[in-house]
């Protein structure tokens, strides 16, 4: 295996499977590695030296393509499976892969109708040599992915296609399955609701697609099972014995390669929230005690006994807070003492301050869901922890769950790392290239366009309020879908907008559907529609990534897709990732933003500002354009620094976790 290749030190010895080994690096490394990413990585990228070797491979590719296709589907399988030695042999050399690339590129060809461009090429070239390649949205990340796994499977490793949801992971699996089964490779999908006996069937195939979170969670379940015998000295002695038991609890085959679609919101979005293993403790807080606590926290009064930052999405308590609470019985609420009390006062203060429903949260079955906001998808299974969740509960009247117990805990940013080979795609990565380069190690190499951009940029416009707001995209949607005859896309960024605009939408009589975490079970359909003439669709950012919307017969000429943004998000990342659902491969089409000086983004981050401007435009009936930008800077730039600073918090006291624990051999 090409995991041979790596220096001894950086393979972790004894474990049940193969991962890279943890060590954290010096300070003059880590202050060698800021220093790299930050300022000389972008410079040497633009060299392009690097460039120059992708287009020779592309020129070899190319060459090979003639002769090639005079071979029928039997050489040609055969073919492909002799490369298998000299990838093992020496690695991912430009000529072993590019003959690699030709073969897949032919038997797509065959198999699927598609063949790859020179921009996939060059992309599944910089794949294999670990970078986070940068495609512009819509230029097939999906299938330039298909190369460097076909490559890596052949080589013998198994192969990870790791993305941002079920949704996109089983249907990329569907699609491109007929591709590897054609050359002899297995393909799987790893999906919620599996057992164990199917999760390892999926991973011991040599291409598995998976969510992030089912694979974070499945390494997590395997560490875990394992328990104290997951140190080197265990395995060892097992071993010894002839004792085979680690390899029979575990579903992974180990932390090989894997390719990271949507990079950026797995490494960044996503990577500010550990992940935590856990299970519902025996006793369950009782309804009534949540009941009592919320009471006690609706008692106190905003500014007075507390303060609520929604910045910083937190609450703190002033000294009339302190001392009304320590008025109250030492066993109110069923807390055991007053420092309990305090805490579940301050939890319930959250609840019902800080987490909204239809924001934050979505009721389904009488359950509460969380909703994922960087993907506008619920996440099943999956509970705030500290009694937060059963709050939330009790504040919705649903049946109160048990406490979670934690068994087990990781971040992205340490999951990542231990792979021995790691590579990412995504859209949208020039922002945080230099994060990603400090934590992940990956340089980003941006793949240029196959054909040039045709999408036409309408601007942003700022109104007053929501209400205004609403009534603008209602008559934009008039202009375009209605009059134009063109499909509409309307990027929301909770579920409860996308259910104000739906309702605006119905008083104007405009027939259309809705996609957000509560309607999500004809996704597939919802989308496979969306490019239709005179096609409507509201949804949330579960539209924003990953869909590929094909424009209906008669769009293209009468101007493609027209795509608003409603609501900035916490990034431009994510609002770029919305737009790029127009104009893609060279079709034409169009974006705007309609936005409002109400929007939760302005009066929680730039509060002063945002009221300012909305003086303003009642004083003089419109908003400066060059200050709505001004104001979406300042909101947009103080929510990454948060968030990055929140990333780098949870990675720091991960590792204090991993060495406090390390004694035991058991690092999560």
């Amino acid at each position: 295996m090409l995991a041979l290749h790596l220096p001894a030190r950086e393979l972790a010895h004894g474990r049940p499977y193969a991962e890279r080994d943890e060590h954290e690096p010096a300070w003059h490394d880590r202050a060698a590695l800021w220093l790299w990413h930050g300022t000389l990585a972008p410079l040497v990228s633009r060299s392009g030296r690097s460039m120059a070797v992708a287009r020779r491979l592309c020129d070899r590719a190319q060459r090979l393509g003639p002769e090639l296709s005079a071979l029928d589907d039997q050489t040609l399988k055969t073919r492909f499976r002799s490369l298998g030695p000299a990838l093992r042999r020496s690695g991912f050399r430009p000529e072993p892969v590019a003959h690699c690339f030709a073969i897949v590129r032919e038997a797509a060809g065959r198999v699927l109708g598609l063949r790859h461009y020179d921009s996939q090429l060059i992309a599944g070239w910089w794949l294999l040599g670990g970078h986070l390649a940068e495609m512009a949205t819509g230029e097939g990340k999906t299938f330039a992915a298909t190369l460097p796994s076909c490559a890596a499977a052949l080589a013998g490793l198994p192969v990870h296609v790791i993305t941002v949801n079920d949704y996109l992971a089983a249907r990329d699996a569907e699609a491109m399955g007929p591709l590897f089964t054609f050359l002899g490779l297995s393909c799987s999908a790893a999906v919620h609701g599996m057992g164990r006996g199917e999760r390892r069937a999926a991973y011991a195939s040599a291409i598995c697609y998976g969510s992030n979170k089912e694979l974070a969670f499945d390494y997590l379940r395997d560490r875990a099972a394992l328990q104290d015998r997951a140190s080197p000295m265990h395995l060892a002695v097992d071993s010894l014995r002839g004792e085979r038991q680690a390899e029979a609890q575990v579903v992974l085959r180990g932390l090989c390669f894997a390719i990271v679609d949507e990079a950026d919101s797995v490494f960044i979005d996503e990577a500010r929230t550990p992940l935590i293993l856990s299970r519902t403790a025996v006793a369950a807080n009782s309804a009534g005690e949540g009941v009592a606590v919320l009471e006690h926290a609706r008692s106190l009064q905003p500014a007075e006994h507390f303060e609520v930052d929604m910045a910083r999405r937190r609450v703190r308590l002033t000294a009339a807070g302190e001392a009304f609470i320590e008025s109250l019985p030492a066993d109110a609420g069923g807390s055991p003492s007053p420092r309990a009390l305090r805490e579940n006062i301050q939890r319930a203060l959250a609840a019902l301050w800080l987490y909204a429903r239809d924001e934050h949260y979505v009721v389904i079955d009488d359950k509460i869901q969380i909703v994922d906001a960087s993907t506008g998808r619920v996440m099943p299974d999956r509970a705030w922890e500290q009694g937060l969740h059963q709050l939330i509960e009790c504040k919705e009247g649903v049946p109160v769950t048990g406490q979670r117990e934690t068994m087990a805990r990781i971040t992205y940013q340490r999951l990542f790392r231990r792979y021995l080979h790691l590579a990412g795609m995504t859209g949208t990565a020039t922002e945080v290239a230099a994060e990603i380069g400090r934590t992940y190690r990956l340089p980003v190499a941006r793949v240029p366009l196959h054909r040039p951009s045709q999408r036409q940029d309408l601007g942003l416009r700022c109104l007053p309020d929501a209400a205004a707001k609403w009534q603008a995209v209602a008559d934009a949607v008039e202009r375009v879908a209605v009059h134009q005859g063109r499909p509409v896309l309307i990027g929301t960024r909770t579920v409860r907008a996308s259910e104000e605009i739906s309702v605006v939408l119905h008083g104007r009589g405009f027939a259309h559907v809705v996609l957000n975490a509560k309607q999500d079970s004809g996704e597939a359909e919802l989308v496979s529609q969306a490019g239709q003439p005179g096609r409507i669709t509201v949804a949330t950012n579960m539209a924003g990534r990953g869909t590929d919307i094909l424009l209906g017969e008669g769009v293209v000429s009468r101007g493609g897709l027209h795509v608003i943004l409603t609501e900035y998000n916490e990034s431009r990342r994510i609002d770029r990732q919305l737009v790029g659902r127009s104009a893609r491969q060279g079709d034409p089409g169009s974006a705007e933003a309609i936005v409002a000086l109400d929007d939760e983004i302005f009066t929680s981050q730039s509060p002063r500002f945002a009221a300012w401007l909305q003086a303003w435009a009642r004083a003089h009936g419109a908003v400066p354009t060059p200050a709505v930008r001004l104001l979406r800077w300042l909101a947009q730039g103080r929510l990454e620094r948060m968030n990055r600073e929140s990333r780098e918090a949870h990675l720091r006291q991960d590792r204090r976790l991993a060495q406090l624990l390390s004694f035991s051999g058991r690092g999560e």
